[in-house]
């Protein structure tokens, strides 16, 4: 028996990274898990490596009218839903002088309105006991050249969390923020340069990245009763980066 046995969840950005390894992880302790994307290829992949425990629902976390088609879905073959891992986002380097209306707007609608809108959408399927997982990032706590955009929405999320944990008093439900550093994912090195991946994992007290698999270990941790007592805060799987 896995610790997520019989449990329903959601993943948006499920489809590859962070999102896919805790689907496996997930898949392992029990749990039925939705991915919810926007590549219909890369979801269709992820359900035939996951097998019959994954159903993919095709859809954009910016756009409402997908939102609702993914949680009808949930509610009409899974009756509701026990953990929501808010986990869909985006990040481009832009450094201040060249920041755009369209970035700003393209990383706020993504990270912030896409996790309030999925969250809250989520919320009539979810009773007491449930588990509600949003990705930050360790640049939401620190100084991070050409990413302050980023960097805000990640707070933004950070304190979305603090905030939503007063909002769900007497609910039963659990909001928490997970929050990866450097994660070999083919995101991360489409977008950091060899020698800025080498940088940062210079400043890493582990000197490496991290595997999506282990920020998994820590979303299925969170998920679980096993963090029952757990409300509003941030954990940090980041090899010390964050933390000295």
């Amino acid at each position: 028996m896995g610790k997520l046995q019989g449990k329903t969840a959601v993943i948006t950005g499920g489809a590859s990274g962070i999102g896919l390894a805790t689907a496996k992880r997930f898949t392992t302790e029990g749990a039925f898990v939705y991915l919810f994307g926007r590549r219909q290829q890369a979801l269709d992949e992820a359900v035939a490596e996951l097998g019959s425990h994954a159903r993919a629902v095709r859809g954009d976390v910016t756009k409402s009218a997908d939102l609702d088609r993914l949680f009808s879905t949930v509610k009409s073959e899974r009756g509701s839903l026990d953990i929501l891992f808010a986990n869909a986002g985006v990040g481009e380097l832009v450094a201040l002088g060249a920041i755009t209306p369209e970035h700003f707007d393209r990383t706020f609608d993504i990270n912030v309105r896409g996790t309030l809108f999925t969250v809250q959408k989520a919320l009539p399927l979810m009773p007491a006991g449930s588990s509600i997982i949003l990705t930050g990032s360790t640049v939401g706590v620190t100084g991070t050249p050409a990413m302050s955009v980023y960097s805000a929405s990640k707070a933004a999320v950070r304190n979305l969390a603090r905030s939503w944990a007063q909002d769900l008093r007497g609910s039963g439900i659990r909001v928490n923020v997970l929050s990866p550093g450097l994660t070999e994912t083919d995101t991360v090195k489409g977008l950091l340069s060899d020698d800025i991946l080498t940088g940062q994992m210079q400043a890493t007290p582990l000197e490496r990245m991290g595997d999506p698999a282990e920020t998994a270990a820590v979303a299925a941790f969170l998920a679980s009763s096993d963090s029952s007592y757990m409300t509003g805060g941030e954990v940090f799987v980041d090899g010390g980066y964050a933390q000295v």
